[in-house]
């Protein structure tokens, strides 16, 4: 798929979802939807009212590519589990010395889709009500180390380089205090963490792969400084002069340049040194081709077989009505028509089927008659949906058709053509949850990758995994292998299961591409079930 098709797609959804977020969803807190505005080509102007701010969408466009900087899961090997952490790069330096200006151009020149860019200007303290009196007049140190949450921004960068989801906080220099609202990011093949004190604290330094100081002129850092505070959030200038000459320039000297031995690499000139840039950018290259990560489709069809269908499998009895139902669908020869016609039959039956499956508890109740019933209620928190877009989006009116005031979330994963990877390029799941029942659904699982790719995004907005139920029509015996040996906990449910996949890694005797048969589009001739009906749309 084209990437304008990719961006004209999310561009849709995110306007349906404005509609239906409230009443599905729930919010959209875990959400990576703001990889869709527009924004101008090129490295944009950095904003500082706020550690992260909101208006920018978590990404870059360059001349070659589109970099996505709220990260995503790392690629997971056929058990499930992650092949290798995160490159960490720190970068340390003064006030004002250009480390985000170096930060954006190692990633434009670095050309990597998947990069995290971690500010520690996010990780200030929340500052009491004293602090916030000396903080509104200049006389508060935010250039101590006693003024970072060591613990939380450490906790924070070793989940990101296992590949965990976060939460960062969103500090407002404005009002010297965190926002309510948090931001959701990724770990991701590269993770650039800046900060005056990246270098401050040993459990840090541990965490990182490359230590980078940018040296710049102490002139040229007080007027950037001045330049910033005043224009950008509202100070004069004899505030920031005060504050420069009783903390900043100090905590430099004390703090801050000490560090300069620690780091592998100097960079006088800050951003202006391309040489200096183009050196980190090749090391960077060498080692992210020594942790070069495949997804190994030969790994996951040789993995299992002649193995028995795992335990944690239900299959729709083969009746008479189901096994018509399936003629008439696998029938190359259907109509268009009849084809969603019975597609949809089949998905209430599997969602009835997978409803069965829920925890339940005894409910007393009284009939009309005055007569106790003793009978069963479900017993949980709450009951989610998520599809695998495309072809699990036509999975969710049946879901909605039996769970009265279902929220709805909706995940798109990518298949990277040069690598074979899944690759999470769209997300938007309710608030919380990680409390509640979550069935997983897509209409076909060939290999299985999308659907564990989408298992781990779940895990890691801390869904159990006890409590997430896969549903789909048709699936092959290599996808359902390698979903339960990867996750023996999740509960897989289908109304078939085939025993090929081709060398294609096309389900046989299969369905066809099951999302260009019901939405009526036309698949390219070298399509496959994982690449076209699961992740594309």
């Amino acid at each position: 798929m084209s990437a304008a098709s990719m961006e004209e797609r999310r561009s849709k959804m995110d306007s349906e979802e404005k509609t239906s977020s409230v009443t599905n969803s729930g919010g959209g807190e875990g959400s990576l939807d703001r990889l869709l505005p527009s924004v101008s080509s090129g490295l944009s102007a950095r904003k500082r009212t706020t550690s992260q701010c909101k208006s920018e969408p978590p990404l870059l466009r360059t001349s070659k590519r589109t970099i996505y900087t709220a990260g995503r899961p790392p690629w997971y090997n056929e058990h499930g589990t992650q092949s290798k952490d995160a490159f960490v790069i720190g970068l340390c330096g003064g006030s004002a010395s250009g480390k985000t200006t170096v930060a954006r151009k190692i990633i434009e020149a670095l050309d990597v889709p998947w990069v995290v860019l971690l500010s520690m200007d996010s990780f200030y303290k929340v500052l009491s009500p004293e602090q916030q009196v000396l903080a509104a007049s200049n006389d508060y140190n935010f250039d101590h180390p006693d003024a970072f949450d060591f613990d939380l921004l450490t906790h924070t960068l070793r989940k990101l380089k296992q590949g965990k989801s976060v939460k960062i906080p969103v500090y407002d220099f404005t009002t010297h205090g965190r926002q309510k609202e948090w931001k959701t990011v990724y770990g991701a093949s590269v993770i650039i963490f800046e900060g005056i004190m990246s270098f401050a604290d040993k459990q840090l330094l541990q965490l990182l792969d490359m230590k980078i100081f940018v040296d710049t002129d102490s002139d040229i850092r007080l007027v950037r400084r001045l330049r910033r505070d005043i224009t950008e959030r509202g100070r004069d200038i004899e505030g920031v002069i005060k504050q420069y000459n009783k903390f900043v320039k100090p905590a430099f000297e004390q703090y801050i340049e000490p560090t300069m031995r620690l780091a592998d690499i100097v960079v006088p000139r800050g951003g202006g040194n391309m040489v200096a840039i183009d050196l980190i950018v090749q090391h960077v290259h060498s080692q992210l081709e020594e942790r070069k990560l495949r997804w190994d489709m030969a790994a996951l069809a040789s993995a299992h077989q002649a193995q028995p269908l795992p335990q944690t499998l239900s299959v729709l009895e083969s009746t008479p009505q189901v096994r018509g139902m399936h003629t008439i669908i696998r029938n190359k020869e259907t109509s268009r028509d009849e084809f969603i016609f019975y597609s949809k039959r089949l998905m209430r039956l599997l969602i009835e089927r997978a409803l069965s499956f829920l925890p339940s508890q005894v409910r007393v109740v009284q009939t009309p008659q005055g007569e106790d019933y003793e009978g069963k209620a479900f017993h949980g928190k709450r009951i989610t949906g998520v599809s695998i877009l495309r072809a699990g989006e036509t999975m969710e009116p049946a879901l909605r058709a039996v769970c009265k005031d279902v929220r709805i979330g909706k995940i798109l994963i990518q298949t990277n053509q040069d690598t074979g990877e899944p690759e999470l390029h769209y997300l938007r799941l309710p608030k919380d949850i990680g409390e509640d029942h979550v069935i997983l659904m897509d209409c076909t699982v060939s290999t299985g990758a999308a659907a564990m790719m989408a298992v781990r995004v779940l895990l890691d907005h801390d869904v159990q995994e006890d409590k997430i139920l896969l549903v789909s029509l048709l699936m092959a015996e290599m996808g359902v292998h390698s979903v339960a040996y990867a996750f023996p906990q999740v509960k897989i449910i289908t109304t078939a299961v085939d025993k090929k996949v081709n060398d294609l890694f096309h389900i046989i005797p299969g369905i066809g591409n099951f999302g260009d048969r019901y939405f009526g589009t036309d698949a390219p001739p070298d399509w496959s079930d994982e690449e076209m009906d699961e992740p594309s749309c």
